[in-house]
């Protein structure tokens, strides 16, 4: 946070511009598994993934979906002072079901009147037009956005982290949700196996081309009894530093339009599941420092077709695509 406030544009001040007050969002699970995990695209998930998906681990505990969204508005109602949420489907794959499932666990969600819209976590490879038609009748009536994980656009990278799919998926997938008028954004891990930051950067002025209207921005961190963590133990990947994350996040936010919504900057692990970096725990810290970065730097959003050669990471984008069609 500046002196000025934030010199990005934030999902709060997005949802306020909306709705003429603060909006919260309700996070869910509703326990539809991922199909690169239960056999459909493969097993063993991508080498980061946490086994027990990146949201509350409520289904797994019994917590019916109602119960979530009624304690969720409870609590985010009493702390925050409240009075309207957005229903986010966060763990694994939100798409993953028949529609008619779909329809009914989103209609659940959204049957208190505080809730004003609609957030659907998901794979680019996971969403067949049914499902696509499906959120569209939805956001004739609500705010309806999906947020689709990408991580990277480079196929090299996907392949390496076990994706299931390649960057075509996602480009394909944007193309058909604008068709239907459905708000996008796009989830971007930093700091992936074998990037740079020109790499991450060039990551960021490709979704930005497809269209999408807000990006996630996650530091990777090492969860324990995954792949990765082989990987880090065995010396064959080291975390970031944290100032080499500031350096990483600040550059990917230069490429972003001021348009863009930025969901979020940093990953905040569970302090049980984390192996590395350390320093990820200290999440008021690090959040604090970004902010300092920004001020020390003058960093400045308005400015990133001045401050960087947009034209070659152009080049790379356009050359990574033409790596798919191999």
């Amino acid at each position: 946070m500046t002196k000025n406030g934030p010199r990005y544009r934030t999902l709060s001040s997005w949802l306020k511009e909306i709705f003429g007050e603060p909006v919260r969002k309700l996070t869910l699970d509703a326990g539809l598994g991922c199909p690169n995990r239960d056999g459909t695209l493969g097993s063993a998930g991508c080498i980061y993934c946490n086994p027990r998906g990146s949201g509350t681990g409520a289904q797994s505990r019994g917590i019916p979906l109602r119960e979530q969204v009624d304690k969720g508005i409870a609590f985010l109602s009493k702390r925050y002072r409240c009075r309207k949420f957005i229903a986010y489907f966060q763990s694994f794959t939100n798409t993953h079901g028949d529609p008619g499932k779909l329809s009914r666990l989103y209609n659940e969600a959204l049957q208190r009147p505080e809730v004003v819209g609609l957030a659907v976590g998901t794979r680019p490879d996971c969403v067949p037009d049914p499902v696509l038609d499906l959120l569209s009748d939805f956001a004739r009536s609500r705010l309806v956005w999906i947020e689709y994980g990408l991580q990277s656009v480079h196929l090299r990278t996907l392949n390496l982290i076990n994706r299931g799919h390649g960057p075509n998926a996602f480009f394909d997938a944007i193309s058909r949700t604008r068709a239907r008028g459905i708000t996008s954004v796009a989830h971007l891990i930093l700091g992936l196996p074998g990037e740079s930051v020109d790499d991450m950067v060039e990551t960021a002025v490709a979704v930005v081309d497809a269209g999408v209207a807000g990006v996630k921005l996650h530091p990777l961190y090492v969860v324990r009894g995954t792949a990765l963590e082989q990987m880090y133990v065995a010396g064959r990947y080291s975390p970031m530093t944290e100032d080499q994350a500031l350096e990483a996040t600040l550059s990917v936010l230069e490429a972003l339009p001021p348009q863009i919504v930025i969901h979020r900057m940093t990953s905040d692990p569970h302090p049980e599941e984390l192996v590395a970096p350390l320093w990820m725990l200290d999440r008021g810290g690090v959040r604090r420092r970004l902010y300092e970065a920004m001020e020390k730097t003058s960093f400045r959003l308005e400015t990133h077709l001045q401050r960087r050669e947009l034209d070659s990471r152009l080049l790379g984008y356009e050359t990574c695509l033409n790596e798919t069609k191999k």
